[in-house]
């Protein structure tokens, strides 16, 4: 009996040397939702592998409301923040700049620095710098300023660098000028839209507010609470629908393997951080084919 423990604790050890040290993916949006609808389906596949994850918004969204006060909004948008975090297992962090108001400014930029350094991140995801809400634009640039900072000792607080750049990666968007979105990397997230649709419904102030009121929606919401569920998830996931990037997805799946894939997630690789070829893609993204 115990020759055969420790046969089976040999094994075990073998396939966790095999697997190596875990993924560290860190993802920034300007406000307590962005995250989840940008990146949600990849942050579920890579924290449902073992991988370490974190969200993290750098406004407390206390301006998207039509009737709560800031403060109340913030609050409530934190306890929002946790629920989306336990449905996708992973770690999500809020900084307390105003929403509306987020400027690129040095102690931003500081911010965000120790938090990639901290991480230790493998991979960095943010928007891009062309977006119509000076919050999302804003976040795209002190992250883009950080890249190369997490480098340089006397810019990292605690003086802890980090010296083996991580890949940066921005997610994808509608806008077209100056330059349009350019899919470099497409990942399958079917088997977790599920997921991502709980996430992103976590945010109830928003996804069942906010947002229809503003977008003028609002009617278009069911009265009964599950086929609302429904109606905002497959709202937010038709964004991902694999129609709209069949020829970026041929670069990493066969046509027989897009047959079975109704959602995906798209990134575009920033200059910024390191340059990965393909090889080091399915690295970083091992759910890849």
């Amino acid at each position: 009996m115990k020759t055969v423990f420790f046969v089976l604790a040999f094994l075990l050890s073998l396939q966790i040397a095999a697997a190596g040290d875990p993924l560290h993916v860190i993802i920034f949006g300007a406000h307590p939702d962005d995250c989840d609808i940008s990146a949600g389906g990849v942050a579920a596949l890579f924290s449902q592998a073992g991988n370490k994850v974190k969200f993290v918004s750098l406004t407390n969204g206390n301006k998207g409301h039509q009737t709560m006060k800031p403060d109340e909004l913030a609050a409530r948008r934190n306890k929002e923040m946790k629920e989306s975090a336990r449905v996708l297992g992973i770690d999500y962090e809020i900084l307390n700049n105003n929403d509306g108001e987020l400027m690129p400014t040095i102690e931003n930029r500081k911010a965000v620095i120790k938090l990639i350094c901290d991480w230790q991140a493998d991979i960095v995801i943010s928007c891009r710098p062309y977006d119509y809400h000076p919050d999302h634009r804003n976040t795209a640039i002190i992250v883009q300023d950080a890249a190369y900072m997490i480098s340089v000792p006397k810019m990292v607080p605690d003086g802890k660098p980090l010296l083996n750049a991580p890949v940066f990666l921005y997610v994808s968007d509608r806008f077209k000028k100056p330059i349009p979105f350019s899919p470099d990397i497409v990942v399958d997230i079917t088997s977790v839209a599920g997921k991502k649709g709980d996430a992103i419904c976590a945010h109830e102030s928003q996804v069942f507010e906010w947002l229809p009121w503003n977008g003028g929606w609002a009617k278009d919401l069911p009265a009964d609470s599950i086929e609302r569920l429904k109606f905002v998830s497959k709202r937010y996931l038709e964004g991902n629908r694999v129609e709209r990037y069949v020829d970026a997805a041929l670069k990493w799946y066969t046509l027989e393997q897009l047959k079975n894939i109704r959602y995906v997630e798209t990134f575009e690789i920033c200059e910024y951080g390191s340059m990965p070829d393909k090889a080091k893609i399915k690295q970083l993204f091992p759910m890849l084919p």
